[in-house]
């Protein structure tokens, strides 16, 4: 601490403030600190922007330490583990040049131009060894500033290209290099104190990736891996590894007949089959149920729009090389997108009639398919397509609407993933890049408005939350729901975006009480976000054992023999009058090969129905994921059913 000057540094999450010197650290902070972190800190949040802990802090912050256990501190140590896998490239393979490496949501990742070497899986191994290695020498990662002209005379010397490029969009002042030994990269960071916190890695595949996701562009060698700060961890990943193969609902959407791909229909686009249908259809009703207790009005809008729609709100200019390519009508004049957001089409919507201050907040939902250009070698099941459905709801409100409006989502939000049985959940508030401002529309202060407005929303909802700087859309703040899954994986679902930009691109007024228009707030809102994605995250979560209310067949039907068919016929059309969803099993087989194959398909109630059952008017149920049956009246079944079909 080397500073002649103060500065008052407030510890958090305790809110215990210090008196310090100017030009305080990480490390300083760790020494002063009456009770030590029981895990190793990484990192530092200074005034909501991730630090590497060796950063002087000159100026008054709010500081939080950060280790393993926070995603923030993952996402560092990935980083660090990404330049690691850089080191280890360069140093085997010495004329190649590297893209970038990034971090991701379960590790990393380096894009590599191996030139004329020849890449495969593999080489993986050899590659994982040599970063063991250089691990162990634990190398200092170090931040240097660095003018402009330094960073590209740097990479014209080492003819790397695609790093010139990168540099070529940065501002002056503002490029940083990080070096650990003698590896040298680009990079914002923030990245671990040294190498020797990363004790074990995966190097998990290769894959071929555009540059820049571009498909016009040389196809780079994507190598993606993860690491962790001990072996056990690393050991009961593997171990989840093993496990997510088999829930993966890939694996479980064609075993369940729930939907299909053609490659004449395109690549990316769902099939919905009879049982995925009436998942997506029963998934839809409960949705709706919901919006419609809420108070929301449901619209229609159509699959594409004039080009002009989407350059007014914005999205043109900013996503253009993620949509279809503009296509024009037999009058050439007309332009027209597949759209990829349903926001524009409810600006209109909302701009079709003269609004009051009295009909705030106006609340608008569709089941609305968006289409998006994703690359063939992204796509991924019903996670990643190019067609998908949103559970899209924007609401119109006054300024003085939106704490209010804010809540009323949340708790919708809320009360959906306990109904679908996820009920791990963080929250994460995504904010603006004020350093990289160019890629959002609207003034600073505008935003920063809108991200106080959310902000205080969400602490007096009493939530806590993880503040991402950067991650924000392009038009406004946002809250997203990172729901946890029965492996521990993160998915992103419900998500609502505070929004000043649309309503002043599309000029939407409403009368005041003081008889002057006004400007409207709007809020995004998705409850779920994508309903493919939700049906996938189901389908891993629960292994394929989708809740009763959402089964596509609730009750299998299996008669032991032919002589039971007219009372199988009976049980069939009172359960079918009762709402319940039926299959019967007529097939000559076996029964124990009948309760076989309908445990395979995952019903979640399998009745046998015999001699002693026809003759009581009975039936013998076998619940899904036991080994035991119980007898009962036909009646008293039905009663039981009646109250999980439709629970909400």
């Amino acid at each position: 601490m080397h500073g002649n000057h103060q500065v008052q540094i407030t510890l958090l999450p305790q809110k215990e403030v210090r008196d310090c010197s100017a030009g305080i650290t990480g490390f300083d902070i760790i020494k002063l600190l009456k009770e030590k972190p029981q895990e190793e800190t990484l990192a530092m949040v200074v005034n909501d922007v991730v630090w590497d802990l060796g950063r002087s802090i000159e100026q008054d912050a709010q500081v939080k330490l950060i280790s393993w256990a926070d995603p923030l501190g993952k996402k560092v140590f990935w980083h660090s583990s990404a330049h690691l896998l850089g080191a280890a490239l360069e140093s085997m393979y010495p004329d190649i040049h590297l893209g970038i490496g990034p971090s991701t949501e379960h590790g990393f990742y380096y894009d590599v131009d191996f030139g004329e070497h020849p890449f495969d899986a593999s080489q993986l191994p050899s590659l994982e060894k040599k970063m063991l290695e250089l691990a162990q020498y634990n190398s200092v990662y170090t931040r240097e500033l660095i003018p402009k002209d330094q960073a590209l005379a740097h990479y014209k010397r080492t003819g790397n290209h695609y790093k010139l490029e990168l540099i070529a969009d940065l501002t002056d002042g503002d490029i940083t290099f990080y070096h650990q030994g003698s590896f040298t990269d680009l990079c914002r960071g923030p990245h671990l104190p040294h190498t020797g916190y990363i004790k074990a890695l995966k190097l998990r595949s290769v894959a071929g990736a555009y540059w820049r996701g571009d498909s016009s562009r040389k196809q780079l060698t994507r190598i993606y891996g993860i690491s962790f700060p001990t072996q056990e961890l690393l050991e009961a990943y593997l171990q989840h590894l093993q496990e997510a193969k088999a829930r993966d609902h890939r694996l479980l959407g064609k075993a369940l007949k729930l939907y299909t791909f053609s490659d004449k229909v395109g690549k990316g686009l769902v099939l919905w089959l009879p049982k995925g249908a009436i998942v997506r259809s029963k998934l839809i009703a409960f949705l709706q149920n919901i919006q419609d207790e809420a108070g929301y009005m449901p619209v229609v809008t159509p699959h594409i729009g004039c080009k002009q729609l989407y350059t007014t709100s914005g999205h043109y200019d900013k996503y253009a090389q993620d949509t279809f390519k503009p296509m024009t009508s037999p009058a050439s004049e007309e332009i027209f997108l597949l759209r990829p957001m349903n926001c524009p089409h409810h600006c209109e919507i909302y701009s079709s009639s003269p609004r009051s201050y009295k009909e705030l907040p106006l609340q608008l939902a569709e089941f609305g398919t968006v289409y998006r250009f994703e690359q063939h070698g992204e796509l991924h099941g019903l996670t990643r397509l190019r067609g998908f459905t949103q559970d899209d709801g924007h609401i119109f409100c006054r300024p003085d609407q939106i704490k209010g409006a804010f809540k009323n989502v949340l708790s919708m939000m809320l009360r959906v993933l306990k109904q679908v049985g996820l009920d791990k959940y963080a929250v994460q508030l995504s904010l603006s890049d004020q350093d990289n401002f160019e890629k959002y529309i609207g003034n600073r202060d505008v935003w920063l408005t809108a991200e106080g407005a959310i902000m205080e929303a969400a602490e007096e909802s009493q939530l806590t939350t993880t503040v991402v700087r950067g991650e924000a859309a392009f038009y406004g703040p946002k809250l997203d729901l990172m729901v946890k899954d029965a492996l521990g994986r993160s998915w992103q679902l419900g998500t609502i975006q505070l929004d000043y930009q649309l309503p002043q691109r599309f000029d939407l007024t409403y009368i005041g009480p003081d008889n002057q228009e006004h400007r409207p707030v709007m809020i995004h809102r998705a409850l779920v976000g994508s309903l493919e994605r939700l049906i996938a995250l189901l389908l891993e979560h629960t292994a394929g054992r989708l809740p009763v209310w959402l089964s596509a067949v609730q009750v299998a039907l299996l008669p032991i023999s032919v002589k039971h068919t007219a009372y199988v016929q009976h049980v069939a059309r009172v359960l079918q009058e009762a709402g319940i969803r039926i299959e019967v099993d007529n097939r000559n087989e076996k029964i124990g090969r009948k309760i076989r194959d309908a445990s395979m398909q995952k019903v979640p109630y399998i009745l046998i129905l015999g001699e002693k059952e026809q003759c009581n008017n009975q039936v013998t149920v076998r619940e899904i994921g036991k080994s035991t049956c119980t007898t009962v009246k036909l009646e008293d079944f039905i009663a039981t059913m009646l109250t999980a079909i439709e629970p909400w």
